[in-house]
């Protein structure tokens, strides 16, 4: 059975309630869940009581009815009494074909707690015996917003052994990817429709892959800002991002590593790239924490992977791994005896991870790849022409200079390192000093790479200068740093060609100022297209179509710049 969408609903007023479920329909939704914990107050509330009445008789949708209780994340705070009362009128299908709810949600703490809450939903929901053309069935529900519980398997093996639920759901606070693989796991393990989802932004894989796993439903917002837990997408990403109706058990799953991963712009490229070729794949953000210990990011970012990799069900075939981790996957692919080209080992960084597996999806092969340095090159040379001999300054000493300067040096670029830590700077140059000249075609042409005094930017001339910090992204440092050398820069080279490899803003601050002064300049966007379709090409053996990837990152940047 293909997995459910569900959009859940909180109900305040019913014209409201029922013109969203409309909206659900139109958008592709299965059933909508009304969540009336906020509208009905229990014993008494006979308002409250025909508000919901109402919704369910005229809901164009089947439905869900959920009145959760504020111990497991809800608003209802009345009698058990009451909202099982109320339960059970509803069951009744009086209204006509459309009266009765499809399912009702009850907790599992709840009904375990109390034999009368079970006597009372026992008869009000259908049972394999009944014959009933108006029929709704239970769904036995465990929630948890702080994260998993200790006792998970005990209290999943409770809930699969209650015949009368129809249907088992378990939610709670994911704390890393792991978790969300446990719960993608559960459905085959308790042998009866299962939903299994994980809140926070570490659950949004089990969301997306339910269908990949047998998930009876995932729930998706109808708009953004009207989630009922942490981490739902909007129906709109699901169908359309995402593109959830077609992942299936052997749909491949990629997705970009990192912390933090929920602004980057790989899942939208990625997935249109997969729907334009006709790729059966998925890409996902996938944060893995870090944090400052650098040795705790690693094994965090290690156990991670691991799993990830060899999920016997996951159909992992790679990655883009961005900051901080981009320096621990080439560790990671040391340890673990994957393939590394032996520049990648020279300068210790990369950002592509390819997995290669046979028809029974068991691993063949594992190597790990850099296309930033690669594409800062290609956009560089596609302004200044050919490379070798040109003077290139490098603002920053992390992986992205890194890789930016073993690329440059391997086309005939002399490199200079301005980074405020002196340190850093020299260890970037040993480096990449140390990087094998490989390609016996370029021996000729290998540049060289120094560290400059951060004080002697200013007097740099030079063919290009890039930036390779995130200074000037989106909520991030000042600028002004590497601005103000900008103008005695241009003095003393006339052609120069300014980098920013920041892409949240597009014109970021420096890019702005070089504009002014009449400098060629290349954003950053371009350097992220150009990274993108290589990684698109090394998973897929694919090219992009033309000016795709471009065209999606122009748009989604400008209009969150508006």
């Amino acid at each position: 059975m293909p997995t459910l969408v569900c959009i859940p609903i909180m109900v305040h007023d019913a014209a409201e309630a029922l013109a969203d479920a409309d909206q659900a329909r139109l958008a592709g939704a299965d059933l909508v869940e009304y969540r009336i914990d906020e509208c009905f107050a229990g014993e008494g509330d006979e308002a409250g009581e025909a508000l919901v009445r109402c919704i369910v008789r005229e809901s164009p949708l089947p439905c869900i009815v959920t009145c959760r209780a504020a111990a497991e994340g809800g608003g209802y705070t009345g009698g058990e009494d009451a909202r099982v009362s109320l339960y059970e009128g509803l069951c009744v299908g009086q209204d006509g074909a459309h009266g009765v709810p499809r399912y009702i949600d009850i907790e599992a703490s709840a009904y375990f707690r109390s034999a009368n809450i079970r006597q009372k939903v026992n008869l009000a929901v259908r049972h394999p015996e009944q014959l009933r053309d108006l029929s709704t069935d239970l769904i036995l529900s465990m929630h948890d917003f702080a994260g998993r519980p200790v006792d998970l398997a005990r209290r999943v093996s409770k809930m699969t052994d209650e015949h009368a639920a129809a249907v088992l759901k378990v939610a709670y606070r994911a704390r890393s990817l792991r978790d969300s693989l446990e719960l993608l796991d559960l459905p085959a393990l308790t042998a009866r429709p299962t939903i299994a989802l994980g809140m926070g932004e570490f659950g949004l894989v089990s969301r997306i892959l339910a269908p990949k796993f047998g998930g009876f439903l995932t729930f998706a917002a109808l708009r953004s800002g009207a989630s009922t837990a942490p981490g739902q997408p909007t129906i709109a990403e699901l169908f359309g991002q995402y593109r959830f109706r077609s992942i299936g058990a052997k749909t491949a799953v990629y997705g970009v590593a990192g912390w933090p991963v929920g602004h980057s712009m790989s899942p939208l490229v990625h997935n249109a790239g997969f729907e334009a070729e006709g790729v059966d794949a998925v890409y996902l953000p996938l944060p893995i924490a870090a944090d400052a210990d650098a040795e705790a990011s690693y094994l965090s970012f290690k156990a991670t992977m691991l799993e990830l990799v060899h999920h016997p069900r996951l159909t992992f075939h790679g990655c883009s791994v961005t900051l901080p981790h981009k320096e621990h996957l080439v560790r990671l692919a040391r340890e673990a005896g994957w393939r590394v080209p032996q520049a990648v080992l020279a300068v210790g960084a990369a950002n592509t991870l390819l997995l290669t597996r046979d028809g029974g999806d068991e691993l063949k092969d594992a190597s790990i790849i850099d296309t930033d340095g690669p594409a800062l090159r290609d956009c560089i040379a596609a302004v200044a022409g050919v490379l070798a001999g040109k003077r290139i300054a490098l603002i920053g000493a992390g992986g992205v200079a890194r890789s930016a300067a073993a690329a440059l040096v391997g086309a005939g670029c002399h490199v200079m390192i301005f980074n405020r830590d002196a340190r850093r700077a020299d260890q970037l140059v040993e480096a990449v000093s140390g990087a094998p000249q490989a390609d016996s075609a370029l021996r000729s042409l290998w540049g060289r790479v120094v560290a400059e005094p951060w004080s002697s930017l200013d007097r740099c001339a030079c063919d290009a200068v890039v930036n390779c910090t995130p200074v000037g992204m989106k909520g991030g440092p000042d600028p002004r740093g590497v601005i103000a050398p900008l103008e005695p820069m241009r003095a003393a080279s006339p052609g120069l060609i300014v980098m920013d490899t920041v892409y949240n803003p597009v014109e970021t601050p420096l890019l702005k100022a070089a504009r002014a002064m009449g400098l060629r300049t290349i954003d950053g966007a371009s350097m992220f297209v150009a990274q993108a379709a290589a990684q698109f090409a090394a998973w897929t053996g694919k090219t992009p179509a033309a000016g795709l990837f471009d065209r999606l990152v122009r748009e989604r940047l400008g209009h969150a710049g508006q």
